[in-house]
């Protein structure tokens, strides 16, 4: 039981490049058989947390990997979505951005003396699920309505997320130098 999470983590990292090649493999149904990889994905990142911490066998690992896997995926699925023309260039160049200097900053703090993390909040769980929902519509019903504002609300939502870690990670530098 003691890896078990982080092998589901493992294998969460290993879904993200099948993703990509599952998205663009040209079989019929495609996009589908990737959508249920990204939600395969998802459920997995929820059953790695809860045993992780049922079985407290939280590790160095998996809390560098877990993150990394999640931001990867979804980095992963709206490049593809960005390749295919469903949702704007500069969408994904904020996200990458955004998740980019989340990654960067969230080694930076693991790897200091005090291997402080700061926990994902309500708004950055908030846009994990949003993102999940815009994901999916993005890919069964691209460009209706209902399917913009829950991509939106989901930007939105990462972009508070990120604004609330930021003031976490100024919060723990300004520890660290106390």
């Amino acid at each position: 039981m003691k890896y078990l999470p982080n092998a589901i983590t493992l294998l969460r990292l290993f879904m993200v490049p099948i993703f990509a090649f599952v998205y663009f493999s040209g079989i019929q149904n495609a996009q589908v058989y990737a959508l249920a990889l990204f939600l395969a994905a998802g459920l997995t990142d929820v059953l790695d947390g809860y045993l992780a911490r049922k079985y407290d066998v939280v590790s160095v690992v998996g809390i560098v990997l877990d993150p990394l896997a999640d931001k990867l995926m979804l980095l992963t699925a709206l490049a593809c979505l960005t390749f295919k023309g469903v949702i704007p260039l500069w969408s994904m160049a904020v996200m990458l951005v955004i998740e980019g200097v989340l990654i960067l900053a969230g080694i930076y703090l693991y790897f200091n003396e005090k291997k402080d993390v700061v926990p994902a909040g309500k708004l950055g769980k908030a846009a994990t699920v949003l993102f999940a929902a815009a994901v999916s519509m993005m890919i069964l019903i691209p460009g209706h309505p209902a399917t913009w504002i829950v991509f939106w609300a989901a930007l939105a939502s990462k972009a508070a997320s990120f604004v609330n870690y930021s003031k976490g990670f100024i919060t723990s530098r300004g520890a660290e130098k106390d």
